[in-house]
């Protein structure tokens, strides 16, 4: 049993109230560590504590954040196991997924953008009598909202481009899945990060969340979560101009055309749709298959996904662990008996109760990965986020069909295609309203590019140079040629 304190002014203290919040493993349904439940007087104490150390921090070189972003790397690359460890206890993901995902990518974040620093050159434009300079400085204090589905991963990919530009930070991780952002907290203390550069705040959504959005000490916002959610973040931090950044919900196509390659498109399709148990907002949780090879597919895809092994998350064999709690299930499950209403067929899957018990211990969040057919594209089942191990599988005909297909949902941040005529999958691909389309691969990112959604899957984008320009506000310096003033 682990008792967590917030991270403040580079101490570790518990929320001012004293309350606490627990913290469950869902594989067990055992509370596994206990939080502060943070009010917007512990946010207060971390939004003062950020401001006065942003303008010190601010001052350094970037190249000076950038060998600090190295350093944090290194220290959390020695942590490798430790986070995997963590991340798999607090999320029910196998053990070996939050290795090769969570922990790797929590440290390639960091060293990305240290790197990425490092590569940048002056932005200058020249005039035939003047010069400009266009300077970047932080925006002052950020506010960091991230989600349970890839706690580290997401939060890294938040902190490191905000401590590159210069910002100082108050971040609430999910007060679902604490243990690796606690785990960031005591190696930047470790490292002796300049006090008050970084700040964790635990609790709530309504009363820590809601606390950062209002403070008007916070200059800027990035927030990752639910749709829902992001309603909210906008509502209130727009009316105070606050910088914004929202990556939100996703209910992506995977679409397979008439000469995709079977076993590269099903092993395709397979991953894109249940990694992490289906809970990641990249997830294609709708297969769009041409209706001349659509049986073929769905006969191969279903056996793939019968087959997946659901175990303990410790398990190194473990394919498919737990969704994020019971509640969480319980959610899926209401969309999988919704999908019976709606007409689909359970091709494989189905609720706890449908197959008699699902996993190892009753106790755990386990659900069963499961496909559905039959339901019309433009279902319930098929338009909304259900956000875990869940596929509705539809076919067909046209191009033009298809990309109405793909269309028709209030979301779009992004889907693939499996085709081996590339050009036709990029002419396919301009047509798809959304952020994001990978050809003949799913999830390859190259951290330069833009990330990020249209329509209800979010505003802004981050990576690369757009998280720079998120995370800074520029200055133009515009000077005079010294001859043309004397002339």
């Amino acid at each position: 049993m682990k008792t967590l304190m917030n991270y403040i002014d580079g101490t570790f203290v518990p929320a001012q109230s004293g309350d606490t919040i627990e913290d469950i493993n869902p594989a067990t349904g055992m509370v596994i560590a206990h939080i502060p439940r943070s009010t917007k007087a512990d946010v207060e104490l971390a939004a003062a504590s950020a401001k006065s150390a942003q303008a010190d921090w601010n001052a350094l070189t970037l190249d000076q954040r950038a060998d600090w972003l190295d350093a944090i790397a290194d220290a959390l690359q020695a942590k490798h196991e430790a986070i995997a460890q963590a991340e798999s206890l607090d999320t029910g993901k196998p053990i070996s997924l939050a290795r090769r995902v969570d922990a790797t990518r929590s440290v390639d974040n960091f060293r990305f953008f240290a790197d990425f620093a490092r590569k940048q050159q002056p932005l200058t434009f020249e005039m035939s009598d003047a010069m400009n300079f266009v300077e970047r400085n932080g925006l002052g204090v950020v506010g960091l909202i991230t989600p349970w589905n890839l706690p580290l991963y997401l939060m890294s990919w938040k902190v490191a481009p905000a401590l590159l530009m210069g910002n100082s930070i108050v971040a609430k991780p999910s007060e679902m899945t604490p243990l690796t952002a606690n785990i960031l907290a005591e190696t930047l203390d470790e490292l002796n990060l300049p006090r008050g550069v970084f700040n964790l705040v635990h609790g709530l959504g309504p009363e820590v969340g809601q606390g950062i959005l209002e403070h008007p000490l916070i200059n800027g916002i990035s927030f990752t979560g639910g749709t829902a959610t992001g309603r909210i973040v906008a509502a209130t931090a727009a009316p105070m101009f606050k910088k914004l950044s929202l990556e939100l919900g996703g209910k992506n196509a995977t679409i397979i055309l008439e000469d995709a390659d079977l076993d590269q498109a099903v092993q395709g399709a397979v991953k894109a749709a249940f990694t992490n148990s289906g809970q990641v907002c990249l997830c294609g949780s709708r297969i769009m298959v041409h209706a001349s090879i659509a049986d073929e597919f769905i006969k191969r895809f279903v056996g793939e996904v019968a087959a997946m092994r659901i175990g303990e998350p410790s398990d190194e064999a473990t394919q498919i662990g737990t969704v994020i709690s019971m509640d969480h299930l319980e959610k899926v499950e209401f969309y999988i008996n919704l999908a019976i209403e709606e007409g689909g067929t359970i091709l494989t899957g189905g609720t706890r109760s449908m197959m008699g018990g699902v996993g190892p211990t009753p106790e755990g969040a386990y659900l069963a990965p499961t496909v559905i057919g039959g339901l019309s594209h433009l279902s319930r089942c098929a338009t909304e986020e259900i956000f875990g191990p869940v596929v509705t599988v539809h076919t067909f005909d046209r191009l033009a069909e298809v990309t109405e297909m793909a269309n028709a949902t209030e979301y779009g941040l992004a889907g693939s295609i499996w085709t081996q005529d590339v050009e036709v999958g990029k002419a396919l691909a301009k047509t798809i309203e959304t952020g994001i389309v990978w050809i003949n691969t799913w999830l390859h990112r190259d951290l330069r590019t833009p990330f990020g959604g249209v329509k209800h899957s979010g505003v802004g984008r981050e990576g690369g140079q757009w998280s720079l320009g998120f995370f800074s506000e520029t200055t133009n310096i515009c000077v005079m040629n010294p001859r043309e003033l004397g002339d």
